[in-house]
C-alpha cells in the first residue's frame, strides 16, 4: 500500500493520497488516540478541520503535541467538511475533518455527499459512544456508518485500538485511488482510551478493491476508429480528467485530432478556456455551441464524465444520431444514463494517452490523409458559426446600478495570476462558470452535483489552508453566504487571507428566476432583504412595532465582516468596481469581504429548462436559436 506523495501545487488526483506511509518501530503501550494522531502523521496528514466533544476528545490531546498536523477549529461541522473538500480541490492531497459523534457527525454528512456527488478525495473522522453503549440510544449516539453508507465510498466502525492504523491507511488509500470519494472513519471512544501498540506500515486487507487503470487495447483501436470516421465529434470532458491529472493528455490527444471540447462544470480549466478548440460549457446554462455540438454530433467520446441530467437534459433526446465512447474508471458509469458504443474502464489519462497513441498510428497508415481540424472542416464551419452568431453576453442595466456578471467579469480580470476561485450554488455560479476565465487545472471549485449552497466560504478557506501561496476568491450569492459565513471568524483567527465577493441581489436568486420565467413572477419566499413587505417590526415583541424602513440591510454583510475580524467593503455602482476590487486585492493580511449590491433582476442565459430537451436551448430570454435544420 506504499504511496507517493505530490508535493505538486497543482491538483494530481491520481495522488490525493497525503504521503508515503513511513517505517517505523512499534511503540509498546500508546492510546488508540496517540496511535490516530501517528497514523496521520504516517500517512503524511498535515491538515485536520475539526471541533472536538466528548467522543472524539481523547483524540485531540495527542493531537496538541503533533508537530506535523495542524487542526483547524471550525465553527460549524459542515465548514469542516467543505474546508477539508476545498483543500483536497485545490491541493490534489485526500481532505481530512473531524467531528465527535450524533450532531458532531450528522453535521458532516451534507459535506461528504457532496464529496461523494463530485469525486473528492476525502477522510472524515469521527468519534462514536463507547462500544459497549452502541445501540442503545446513548447520549448523542447516531449510527453515522448506516446513515453515510449511500454517500461514502467506504467506511469503518473501530472498537478496536489495534485496528487504528490499518484502517487510517486503508482510508486514504481507498479515497484516493480509483475513481476518489470520501471515507468515514468511525472510532468508538473506548478503542481511543484503551492501550495498544503501534506499528508502521500496517498490512492491507481490502481483497477485492482492484482498481483498474489499464484501458482494454481493442476498445482503445475501436474508438480511434470511429474518430477517424466521424465527421461531427466531440469530447465531451468531464471532472475525472482533473481528477487524474490528465489536462496535458486532454491537450495533446484534442490538437493532434482537431476535435471539438466541451468541459463540464467540473471540468473548468481541464482545457484551456482560450483555446480555439473550446466550445464552453455544455448543459443546462451552458454555451449554445457546446449544448448544440452534443445535440449535432456523430460521435462523442465521454471522458471522465457520467451523462448528467444536468448537461444531458432530457435524457431520451439527448445527442440522438450520435455513438458514444465512454471512458471512465469507475465501471458503474458506464452505460448508466446513457448506452455506450465503446465502453472503456480506465484511468483517463492512461486512456487518452493510448488514444493518442491509436490515433497516431492510424494516420500513419493513411500518410496523405488530413489532419487536425483539416478532416473536420465542413463541423468547424458550423461549429464557428453558432459560436458567432451566439456569443455569451450579458447587458448592463438601464438604472446605471451593477451588473452581476459584469461584477464577476472584472473580478477575474484584475485577480492575480493563479488566483483560485470557489462558488456557492445558484446564479453566480453560472456567471463565474461562464465570465471567468480557466487556464489552469485546481483553479475552479464548487459543489456540482449536489449544488451545496454554503460551499463556497469554507472551501476558499480549505483551499487557501492548502495553497497559501495562491490568491483565493469566493464568489458567493448572499443567499449561500448567509448559510456558512461563521467560518470567516476561523479564517480571521487563523491568518487565512480569502477574499469573498457577495453578488448581492438580495434574493435567492436562481429560485428567483424560476419564479419569474415559470411561476408568473409570483416571489414566494426568495426575498432576502427587507422590501417592506417581510413583516419586519423593531417593537420588542409582534404587533407593537412599526415596519423597518424599506430597503434595510439585514444583515448589514460590512458590519457583519468587520464583526468577525474581516475587512468589510461595499460596492453600489460601476463606477467604485475597479477602486474597490483593486483595494481588496492589496489586502492580504487578513479576509475581505466586498458586498455588491446588483441589480436583481438579471437572470443566467443561455438555459435549458429543467426536464426538456437540449434541442429547446435558449440564448436569451425570448430567444430560441435558428440551426436551420429541419430537426428543430
Amino acid at each position: 500500500m506504499t504511496e507517493q506523495a505530490t508535493g505538486a501545487p497543482k491538483p494530481q488526483p491520481r495522488a490525493p493520497r497525503n504521503g508515503a506511509p513511513q517505517p517505523t518501530s512499534t511503540v509498546a503501550q500508546v492510546t488508540g488516540a496517540q496511535s490516530l494522531i501517528r497514523s496521520l502523521e504516517a500517512v503524511g496528514a498535515d491538515t485536520v478541520f475539526g471541533i472536538p466533544g466528548g467522543s472524539i476528545l481523547p483524540a485531540y490531546d495527542p493531537l496538541m503535541d503533533s508537530t506535523t498536523v495542524r487542526h483547524i477549529l471550525v465553527r460549524h461541522e459542515q465548514g469542516a467538511g467543505h474546508a477539508a473538500t476545498g483543500y483536497a480541490q485545490a491541493t490534489g492531497r485526500v481532505g481530512v475533518c473531524m467531528a465527535t459523534s450524533g450532531p458532531g457527525a450528522t453535521n458532516l454528512v451534507t459535506p461528504i455527499a457532496d464529496a461523494h456527488m463530485d469525486s473528492v478525495p476525502l477522510v472524515a473522522i469521527t468519534g462514536q459512544v463507547s462500544s459497549s453503549t452502541i445501540g442503545t440510544d446513548a447520549f448523542q449516539e447516531a449510527d453515522i456508518c448506516g446513515i453515510t453508507l449511500p454517500v461514502t465510498k467506504h467506511n469503518f466502525l473501530v472498537t478496536d485500538p489495534a485496528e487504528i492504523p490499518r484502517t487510517i491507511a486503508e482510508a486514504f488509500h481507498i479515497a484516493s485511488t480509483g475513481r476518489p470519494g470520501p471515507v468515514l472513519v468511525d472510532i468508538a471512544k473506548d478503542a481511543l482510551q484503551k492501550q495498544t501498540t503501534f506499528s508502521w506500515p500496517p498490512t492491507a486487507e481490502l481483497p477485492g478493491y482492484r482498481p483498474v487503470s489499464r484501458p482494454h487495447a481493442k476498445q482503445i483501436r475501436e474508438a480511434a476508429r470511429l474518430i477517424a470516421e466521424s465527421r461531427r465529434p466531440v469530447f465531451y470532458v468531464g471532472g475525472g480528467v482533473i481528477k487524474a491529472g490528465a489536462a496535458a493528455e486532454l491537450l495533446a490527444l484534442a490538437e493532434r485530432t482537431g476535435v471539438p471540447v466541451t468541459t463540464t462544470l467540473m471540468a473548468l480549466g481541464a482545457f484551456p478556456d482560450s483555446h480555439p478548440q473550446h466550445l464552453g460549457m455544455p448543459g443546462m446554462h451552458g454555451s449554445v455551441a457546446s449544448v448544440t455540438a452534443l445535440q449535432k454530433a456523430d460521435l462523442i467520446v465521454a471522458l471522465g464524465a457520467r451523462f448528467d441530467d444536468r448537461v444531458t437534459g432530457r435524457i431520451d433526446s439527448f445527442a440522438p444520431h450520435a455513438k458514444i465512447v465512454h471512458a471512465d474508471i469507475d465501471p458503474a458509469e458506464i452505460g448508466k444514463n446513457r448506452l455506450a458504443d465503446v465502453p472503456i474502464v480506465g484511468d483517463v489519462k492512461e486512456v487518452m494517452t493510448d488514444l493518442l497513441g491509436a490515433v497516431e498510428a492510424d494516420e500513419a497508415e493513411d500518410a496523405n490523409g488530413p489532419r487536425g481540424r483539416e478532416r473536420y472542416a465542413g463541423w468547424w464551419r458550423q461549429l464557428e458559426s453558432w459560436r458567432e452568431t451566439y456569443p455569451l453576453g450579458y447587458d448592463l442595466p438601464e438604472d446605471g446600478s451593477l451588473s452581476p456578471q459584469q461584477v464577476i467579469e472584472r473580478i477575474g480580470q484584475l485577480a492575480p495570476e493563479g488566483t483560485i476561485f470557489t462558488a456557492g450554488v445558484g446564479q453566480h455560479q453560472m456567471w463565474a462558470a461562464h465570465y471567468l476565465r480557466f487556464e489552469t487545472p485546481g483553479t475552479w471549485l464548487n459543489s456540482g452535483g449536489l449544488g451545496t449552497m454554503g460551499y463556497a466560504v469554507p472551501a476558499a478557506l480549505g483551499a487557501k489552508a492548502g495553497r497559501p501561496d495562491a490568491p483565493v476568491w469566493a464568489i458567493d450569492g448572499d443567499g449561500c453566504f448567509q448559510m456558512t459565513n461563521q467560518e470567516l471568524v476561523t479564517a480571521a483567527l487563523n491568518g487565512i487571507p480569502v477574499k469573498v465577493a457577495i453578488i448581492n441581489n438580495g434574493a435567492l436568486g436562481m429560485v428567483r428566476q424560476w419564479q419569474t420565467l415559470f411561476y408568473n413572477q409570483r416571489y414566494s419566499n426568495t426575498v432576502l432583504r427587507d422590501d417592506g413587505t417581510t413583516g419586519a417590526y423593531s417593537g420588542s415583541a409582534a404587533g407593537t412595532g412599526t415596519a423597518t424602513n424599506k430597503g434595510t440591510r439585514v444583515p448589514d454583510f460590512v458590519k457583519l465582516s468587520e464583526a468577525m475580524g474581516c475587512v468589510g467593503l461595499r460596492c453600489e455602482s460601476p463606477d467604485q468596481l475597479d477602486a474597490v476590487l483593486e483595494k481588496a486585492n492589496a489586502i492580504n493580511d487578513r479576509p475581505v469581504v466586498v458586498d455588491f449590491i446588483v441589480h436583481e433582476d438579471a437572470m443566467v442565459w443561455p438555459m435549458v429548462a429543467a426536464g426538456t430537451s437540449n434541442d429547446e436551448v435558449m440564448a436569451a430570454r425570448g430567444v430560441r436559436p435558428d440551426f436551420g435544420d429541419a430537426t428543430d
